[in-house]
Order: C-alpha cells, then structure tokens, then sequence
C-alpha cells in the first residue's frame, strides 16, 4: 500500500481563462473518458493512483483557496492537508509528512512518495512510483529521486546528472533550469529532467524539520507556518543531501502547463458549443460558455472561452501570455466549493447576480451578511433553507429573502439550481460570518 503526496498548488495563469487565482490548471475538465463526460488533470491522475493501488493512502499538500475545488472533484476518498498560507515546497512538504506521521498515525519507518498533482502519465508512471517507494522503504539512500529521460532540450526543468546509465544510479549533481545551449550540454552528459518525483521515509523529513524550521510536529508547523522560511524542497534538502539516489523513468511524462503543450494531449479538438470550416487546421476550442463559438479559417491556434474572459491565440505564442494576464483585475466569476460551484451572471454598482449550483446532499455554511441583504430564486430541484434557526422545504419556482444580519443555509437534497441575488453597498465576499447550526 502506497504513502502517496500529491502537490496541488499555482495560480493557472498560464491557461486563462478556463484558470483563475482559486481555479488552477488541475481542474479544468478537459479529458474525455469512456463514459463521455469529462474529468480533470487531478481527477485522472487519481483515478490512475486508485487503478494501481486501490488502497493507497492518498494526501494532497495545497492552499485554501483549492481545497474547496479538491473536496469537489475527489470527494471523501482523499486526505486533503491544507497550508495555513503559501510559502514554499519544503514548509509544505513537512507539513503534509507531519500530518500523516501525528493524524494518520503513519509511523516514522514507513515511506511516502511525493509528485506533483498534475502530470500527464501513463500507467508505467505509477509503476514507478511503487518502485521508487520500494527503494526509499529499503534505506539504501535518504532520499530517491525521478528522473525523466528528456525528450527535448528544456529550459523549463532543472537537470540532474547521474553516475552511471544504470536504471537506479547515485547523483553526480544538480543543475539549476539552464538556457537552451547548456540544456544541450547536460543532455550531452546524460542529464536527466528533475520532474519533482522523490520518496523518503517520513522521519527523514522530520529531523530535516526539526532542524531547519524549528518543528517536527503537525501542530507546531501548523500554528507557526507563517512565521517559516519560503525555502524549496530542492534547495533545503535535495541538493544538499549526500545518499541520494535517481530512478531512471523513459515513460510518457508531460508537464501540461500551457495551452500548446495542453492541447497536445486532448482527445479531441472541440469541448463544447463549437463549430468550424474545413479551411480550418491545428485548432483546438475550448467553449465553457452556453453560446456557440465559430471558427474560420483559423490555424495553429487556441479558441477557449469561460465567464473569466475569451482568448485567441496562436499556439506557440499562448505560452507568453502570463504579463497579459496579470494586467486583468477583475472577481472571480467562477468556482468550485466543496458543495457544488457558482458562477456569477451580472455585477453592478450595487447588486451582483450569482448562479449557484448545489449537489445533492451537501450545503452551505451556515451563516449572515453584515453589509448586503440576498434573494434567492430556485431554478430546479428540492431541499431545504434555514433561517434564523427555523428549517422550511424549497423547490422549483420558490423564493426566499434574506435581510441583513438574517443566518441562512441552503441544503440540496437533490441537485439544486438558485439563482441568488447580492443587494447592498460594499457587496464583498469577505462580507460572510459562518454559525453554529
């Protein structure tokens, strides 16, 4: 049975606007299963850690404002050990060891693989994780790395460059992300990509805690996470570790992380509303919208649409767009919650217009507004409101009104579609103060 870290963390810039500050690129729905419907990097790569090992204890190491997303998109199968801020890879790898060794009572012996949440793999890629699990269980090194056989001269990746062409090999060093003569070189000397994959036994994470944050203990990290050093993973302990060791991987490894390399992986060419002529070639449409999209003539390029906003772009030139990004201020017009998702409609000076969808058996916080009152018209389904601690029925058609200072909930017992009404002066979704039911 497999100890297995998923990091989960970034702010999906890079695919704007399926992406946003909460919605990164791990759960945009872009990958047809048999079924038809969609799913998402982290749903897929789940389900491909549950098909090799169904027991596997797996946590994912992320941010408040994704656990809302995680909760949705992988249910209760999944411990979620979420960072009271961000800071960077070793603060949150410590937590998350810390947590499976003081809440999930993972002894100290046993070993934990650790990757990133999103890669696009194959099955052998799992293989390899209980491989490298099994070297770091034996003691043979501290720590036992992943290194992808590079496909191309990258400037992305950082490099390590191995003793020997053996499938398992010491370390003979590390190389920082290069430009793209000396990507060359190191693949020249047999470098390998550094893809983020590692295993160690937990208490080998736990002394390097001790020592270099102050804490071993999940609560002690916990409640002084902010005062920690933003330090990486790699910096505090990969490249300062002696016994290491690399595990030789040559199987299908992809880092999804702008539209062209996305694209590459997509089943299909349209997910959507979405046409196009025959003059069009190397397009991909991407359509979140309820409206139709329409292409011409269009090559070598990316179409994706979403209430954030709509890019058209040139492939190769879709990688450049984070400073364009940047520039956009604007809300957060779409989200998952653990409960289901919103999407916000219209905003005005005074008011703002939010659709909210809730799956069948959850609910919201309950809680009240100080500075905005609500009105909410149920579009579709059945459950139940709270308010100001009297429970009544709502269903299609019903609507329900919520004064300043008024405590309400809503419960779906099957899926339910409100349509919900902002009213006030400094509408703000900080504007919220959860209640004991």
């Amino acid at each position: 049975m497999m100890n297995i870290v998923l990091l989960s963390g970034g702010s999906g810039k890079r695919l704007w606007p399926l992406s946003n500050d909460i919605r990164s690129k791990q759960f945009i729905k872009i990958f047809k299963k048999e079924d038809g419907q969609y799913e998402s990097m982290v749903q897929r790569v789940f389900g491909q850690i549950r098909a090799v090992d169904e027991r596997a204890t797996v946590t994912v190491a992320t941010s408040r404002s994704q656990a809302s997303a995680i909760n949705n998109q992988l249910g209760a199968g999944v411990n979620i050990c979420v960072e009271p801020c961000r800071r960077d890879t070793f603060p949150a790898i410590a937590l998350a060891v810390a947590y499976l060794h003081d809440v999930k009572g993972i002894p100290g012996e046993e070993a934990v693989v650790v990757c990133p949440v999103d890669p696009y793999v194959s099955t052998d890629y799992f293989n390899a994780l209980k491989q490298l699990e099994s070297l770091a269980a034996g003691g043979a090194a501290n720590l036992v790395l992943m290194g992808m056989e590079p496909t191309y001269p990258s400037e992305k990746y950082g490099y390590m460059i191995p003793d020997s062409k053996e499938k398992v090999s010491t370390v003979s060093t590390f190389k920082e992300k290069p430009d793209l003569k000396t990507a060359e070189e190191y693949i020249a000397q047999g470098a390998l990509w550094n893809g983020g994959v590692f295993a160690f036994r937990l208490n080998y994470v736990l002394k390097k805690a001790e020592e270099m944050l102050g804490f071993a203990d999940y609560a002690g990290l916990f409640e002084n996470y902010q005062t920690l050093p933003k330090i990486s993973f790699d910096y505090a302990v990969v490249e300062q570790e002696k016994e290491i060791q690399v595990l030789r991987f040559s199987g299908e490894w992809k880092d999804l992380g702008t539209w062209n390399t996305l694209t590459e992986a997509m089943d299909e060419n349209v997910v959507g509303k979405a046409m196009y002529n025959d003059q069009c070639s190397n397009l991909h449409i991407i359509n979140e919208l309820n409206v139709p999209v329409l292409c011409m003539g269009i090559e070598n390029a990316i179409v994706a649409a979403s209430a954030e906003g709509i890019l058209v772009s040139n492939k190769e030139q879709s990688s450049y767009i984070k400073p364009f990004v940047d520039q956009i201020d604007q809300q957060i017009m779409f989200a998952e919650k653990s409960w289901g998702n919103f999407q916000v409609i219209d905003v005005e000076d005074a008011s703002m217009t939010i659709k909210v969808t809730l799956n069948p058996g959850h609910g919201m916080n309950y809680h009240y507004h100080q500075n905005r009152d609500e009105v909410w018209t149920v579009l579709k389904g059945r459950g139940y409101a709270v308010l100001d601690g009297k429970r009544r029925p709502v269903k299609e058609g019903d609507v329900i009104q919520m004064p300043i200072g008024c405590k309400h909930t809503v419960v779906a017992e099957t899926e339910l579609k409100i349509m919900e009404v902002q009213l006030g002066q400094e509408i703000s979704v900080h504007d919220k103060v959860k209640c004991e039911l």
